[in-house]
């Protein structure tokens, strides 16, 4: 952990085994693309995973703020209930028309307060981090209901979870008073 920055969300929950996620829009430990930010574009990115464990029944995605300034981060994205058989979701798959988003998926409410993937939108001041995490799961379905908070779906999430694989990427508003 950096000084002065949160920990990132998985540093003190049960740890798993890491698998790989990449995508055509994000590069770790890189800029977040305009396309990606909520007032930019508001699309979500291309996500690509490969590596999961045997057992495997389903996936969830989630994207989370952890140096948002309100004690608790800012969920993003919370996705669940994908088929094992997916490995990839096109860009604007949670977004938009949602063209690309498998059948079955469940979308939690976002922190914005809607069902779908919402950009970065940080106040200015220092960058923050996006943390993309793909989720493997022991479970068909994580048996939430939509209506539940982001903090539901990513408990329940981290129960099921079997192995993870993470994307962070950065994105800041300069300070116009600095």
């Amino acid at each position: 952990m950096m000084a002065g920055r949160a920990p990132m969300p998985y540093d003190y929950l049960r740890q798993v085994p890491a698998f790989t996620v990449v995508s055509d829009d994000l590069v770790h430990g890189e800029i977040l693309p305009d396309a990606h930010v909520y007032e930019a574009g508001n699309v979500s990115p291309h996500l690509r995973w490969s590596g999961a464990p045997a057992g495997t029944k389903s996936y969830a995605i989630t994207c989370f703020d952890p140096d948002a300034p309100t004690g608790s981060g800012w969920w993003h994205w919370v996705l669940a209930d994908i088929p094992a058989d997916v490995t990839e979701l096109p860009r604007g798959a949670g977004s938009g028309d949602m063209e690309g988003l498998p059948k079955g998926a469940l979308h939690g409410r976002n922190d914005y307060g809607t069902f779908d993937f919402g950009g970065a939108a940080p106040p200015p001041g220092p960058a923050h981090r996006y943390v993309f995490a793909v989720h493997a799961l022991g479970v068909e379905s994580i048996e939430v209901t939509p209506d539940q908070t982001a903090a539901v779906f990513s408990g329940t999430i981290n129960h099921y979870a079997l192995a993870r694989a993470v994307l962070v990427a950065e994105y800041g508003v300069p300070d116009s008073a600095a």
